[in-house]
């Protein structure tokens, strides 16, 4: 049995998608590394080491998993091009969150006494818009990687892992900034508009 070479590791179709997932993945190194060297007062209860490790392992299980040559997701050429531009636009929206939520945007979750509430930009709608980049993100990595075995190991790990972080998040929030937030938890779905 031959085993399936996704459209990701062809020469020169890859080499977009490349550029993008390193376009997407640079300031999420940098965040990281910066959480990593200061993680006083942080509330995390091992959040950040868990995103770290399991979206790690996901992305190299989802990689072996689209050598396999069963459930290969047909038309790779478009896969490629499909997942390149998810990939794209959960990034473009991470930035978005990035720049909304400016010095609160941390790896490690730090929430300060005199936090605001921030709800502009998509905060506006959804508390955890950049979770919700998070999951677009590596759909379209599954998807570039043109297998459903992929999609499903890169949208399974991610969301469970973002699950277990929003709610440490959210306790901390709750905890700190107390009844502001509560209201915003009223009025705002979790990781997509009017839904959840």
């Amino acid at each position: 049995m031959q085993a399936h070479i996704s459209p990701v590791f062809h020469f020169p179709e890859g080499l977009v998608f490349w550029a993008v997932y390193v376009w997407v993945f640079t300031p999420e190194f940098l965040v990281f590394r910066r959480s990593r060297r200061s993680p006083a007062g942080a509330q995390d209860a091992g959040t950040l080491r868990l995103i770290v490790i399991g979206q790690n392992a996901a992305l190299i299980g989802a990689t072996a998993a689209s050598f396999l040559p069963w459930l290969a997701i047909p038309r790779p050429e478009i896969t490629l091009i499909a997942g390149t531009c998810v990939l794209f636009l959960g990034g473009v929206l991470r930035r978005v969150c990035f720049r909304a939520l400016g010095p609160y945007f941390t790896g490690a979750v730090v929430v300060k006494q005199d936090q605001p509430v921030i709800d502009r930009g998509p905060y506006r709608w959804v508390r955890h818009p950049a979770y919700t980049a998070g999951l677009v993100i590596f759909l379209g990595i599954g998807i570039a990687l043109a297998s459903w075995v992929s999609v499903a190991v890169l949208l399974l790990v991610p969301v469970l892992i973002y699950l277990r972080r929003v709610r440490v998040e959210e306790r901390a929030l709750l905890e700190t900034i107390g009844e502001p937030y509560r209201a915003y938890m009223a009025r705002t779905a979790r990781f997509i508009p009017f839904v959840v």
